[in-house]
């Protein structure tokens, strides 16, 4: 899931035709936030289950470093989603 959004945030579609009238520029928008729905809430489960994993008595460090793995790259993107919904916003 991650690598198809990653992919999809680097892709952005721009095609240039010259014709005899002129260029013709078309742009389609980057498909990052086609997933972001599914992103935010892989982030909200991650971090309840990690809130109430580390105030169980199975809370160890393997748990911790599994659910940070999975927490960061999340995050980024996240960040990426709210970054590029206030860019298009503006």
């Amino acid at each position: 899931m991650l690598t198809s959004i990653a992919s999809a945030a680097l892709v952005s579609a721009v095609a240039s035709v010259t014709t005899t009238d002129g260029t013709t520029s078309m742009t389609t928008a980057m498909g990052l936030p086609e997933y972001g729905v599914l992103a935010v809430i892989a982030l909200v489960t991650l971090l309840s289950a990690k809130l109430m994993l580390s105030a169980s008595t199975r809370w160890n460090s393997t748990i911790k470093c599994s659910l940070d793995m999975n927490i960061i790259p999340l995050l980024i993107s996240f960040a990426a989603i709210v970054i590029y919904k206030i860019i298009t916003i503006i």
